[in-house]
């Protein structure tokens, strides 16, 4: 299996798309942010900074909207929906993250996806850090992608 980006001599590039038809795209990842019992509960509550999750779910979008900004060989691309859910789950204890991106165009959206959730988990962890800073951030993941030449997936 080749690598997109790097080319014959092993120096990277950025993937020309320009022959690519545009079909549309969407890919789903998630994360979660392990935390104790207390700090959930001070995430669900209102914890000094604010509104935890509102906040983390902008920071999703947000980072979905700039991941060609901070992944090197990322095309922009023109997002046309950006979804960030926040669930709080007493039995991790801790915060799920789940971000959908969508867009018509001639590359996926799955780095999209992951940034969102990366910046919204990162987010919560900022907010939360002064009551306990030994959260963890963990399982960032893909969990599908639709549309595209190499086809639809779902993570088993």
């Amino acid at each position: 299996m080749s690598l997109t980006h790097f080319d014959a001599q092993g120096q990277a590039h950025m993937v020309d798309v320009s022959q690519k038809p545009e079909t549309t795209r969407e890919a789903v990842a998630e994360g979660v942010v392990l935390m104790s019992a207390g700090t959930l509960a001070l995430a669900q509550g209102g914890a000094a900074k604010g509104d935890v999750m509102g906040v983390a779910r902008l920071a999703g979008i947000m980072g979905a909207k700039r991941t060609s900004d901070l992944i090197p060989l990322c095309h922009p691309l023109p997002i046309t929906k950006v979804s960030v859910d926040l669930v709080a789950e007493p039995a991790l204890p801790g915060i799920r993250v789940t971000a959908t991106v969508r867009t018509t165009g001639k590359t996926g959206v799955e780095m999209e996806a992951l940034t969102a959730v990366s910046t919204a988990c990162l987010t919560v962890y900022d907010m939360l850090k002064a009551a306990q800073k030994d959260m963890r951030i963990e399982s960032i993941r893909l969990l599908s992608k639709t549309g595209g030449k190499s086809g639809d997936f779902r993570a088993p």
